[in-house]
């Protein structure tokens, strides 16, 4: 492992701890609308990709932040760990793998989808989020293939080019901020909290 061994073990650690809290692995992710206004949701982390330090997550392509992102592809998160009152701000470009992708992210892509809960990848099936719901048709409960992802699931990768990591315990707190300054390399600096 290159020197995201600044910041990665301790991400890995604050995992491992908070491991009891299932809402631990629920990260807020802020993207860039049209408009240039910020918008915030809160996304399910799904592992790391390909033994790497960037971050996967799943979407529908239908959905509003899949479009934000190809039109301006850097996130930033936000990942607030109860247990151990660690605060991590990710920022870096995201990949959408969709349907068409044509690299070897297509395989990760499946097999996060086989990994998924059966309600997770049913709810795959419904019609496109944000659109008018009709309160008096029911949502389909169409079983999808275990196997092979809906054409509108997508998986989200995200390559770190920044952290900020804030320990909240003590007095004063401690944080650092780490940037990626090359492929391999990261300069990590304890900033005042």
């Amino acid at each position: 492992m290159a020197d995201e061994t600044l910041w990665l073990p301790s991400l890995v650690l604050a995992l491992h701890r908070n491991r009891h809290a299932p809402y631990s692995r629920f990260v807020q992710m802020a993207t860039i609308r049209a408009d240039g206004r910020p918008a915030n949701r809160t996304i399910v982390f799904r592992g790391f990709f390909d033994d790497s330090p960037r971050l996967t997550f799943v979407s529908d392509a239908r959905s509003p932040k899949v479009h934000e992102l190809e039109r301006s592809p850097w996130c930033e998160l936000c990942w607030y760990f109860p247990v151990t009152h660690e605060q991590f701000r990710i920022s870096g470009p995201t990949v959408v793998v969709g349907q068409n992708s044509d690299d070897v992210s297509l395989e990760a892509r499946r097999k996060i989808w086989c990994q998924l809960a059966e309600p997770v990848r049913v709810s795959f099936t419904w019609p496109a989020p944000g659109n008018p719901r009709d309160g008096r048709v029911p949502f389909p409960s169409i079983h999808p293939d275990q196997e092979t992802p809906v054409s509108h699931f997508c998986l989200l990768i995200l390559d770190p080019q920044e952290v900020d990591l804030l320990e909240l315990n003590g007095n004063p707190q401690h944080r650092w901020i780490f940037h990626r300054e090359g492929p391999d390399h990261w300069q990590g600096t304890e900033v005042n909290p």
